[in-house]
């Protein structure tokens, strides 16, 4: 005679906050351009996707998430997705006593192939899954891999000083603009020298750095969705496919076509 069914996994993040296992796993597919608003959960979000890449916002900055990557976000955190392509997204929902074992900041954590197993693991197991046997060595392993993981340079600081938020936020409406720091000063209403302490300040970046570190994240999001590298490469302001790829290798160790198997 054969068992019934499984019950489907529920599909909102609530039903996950008080599971009592110290790990609970979800699965939930999202359309390209698809936006999540802005949520807070008592547990850590482990947020990964098998395909496509999200954009994670928090008060604190942007969290680009690629293919082999996660963004780990601690409990608490007022956070925003946004969807590039088609997204399969695997969440894990960490209890706090748990979660304290993993960084007080969002991050963006590499997953590796024995990680990437484990999580896909999860999301077919119980969410009430025995916590003696097999199933509870999975999640034990998890946790000890998330603890090993590298934290990655995908990350894009939010400042809060209002002149510089305005000049950030016109870089990232048009990451193609070649406008020099002194000419956003002016626009700014603020000498390059105030402007440039604000960034340093601010975000912990230069001016230059934190443009090309939105252009790096912007082209993320492009090649995800299916976009060439020519015209990512133009579109992020960049003179030649090859400058492009050239910043992107010393940014991420591989060619954008190698990253995405993206169309050149």
């Amino acid at each position: 005679m054969r068992s019934p069914p499984a019950a489907p996994r529920p599909q909102h993040a609530a039903a996950y906050q008080r599971v009592p296992r110290p790990v609970a796993a979800m699965a939930k597919d999202f359309p390209d351009g698809h936006r999540i608003p802005v949520a807070r959960h008592a547990r850590g979000q482990l947020v990964y996707g098998v395909t496509g890449v999200m954009t994670v916002t928090t008060p604190h900055g942007t969290w680009v998430v690629p293919p082999q990557r996660a963004v780990w976000v601690p409990p608490r955190t007022d956070h925003a997705s946004r969807m590039s392509g088609k997204v399969a997204m695997r969440t894990l929902y960490l209890r706090a006593d748990v979660a304290r074992r993993l960084p007080a900041q969002c991050c963006v954590v590499s997953v590796s192939p024995l990680l990437r197993e484990l999580i896909l693991a999860a999301t077919r197991m119980p969410v009430l899954y025995d916590r003696r046997g097999r199933d509870a060595r999975v999640i034990a392993l998890i946790l000890d891999e998330l603890q090993a993981s590298a934290d990655l340079p995908l990350h894009l600081p939010r400042p809060r000083d209002r002149r510089l938020a305005r000049v950030c936020d016109a870089l990232l409406a048009a990451p193609a603009d070649t406008r020099s720091l002194a000419a956003w000063a002016s626009a700014a209403g603020a000498s390059a020298r105030t402007l440039a302490r604000l960034f340093q300040r601010e975000t912990g970046m230069s001016f230059a750095t934190w443009r090309q570190q939105a252009r790096l994240l912007e082209s993320l999001r492009r090649l995800a969705a299916g976009d060439s590298v020519t015209a990512v490469a133009l579109d992020c302001g960049y003179r030649s496919p090859s400058a492009f790829a050239a910043m992107f290798r010393r940014a991420l160790g591989v060619a954008p076509t190698a990253y995405f198997g993206a169309p050149g």
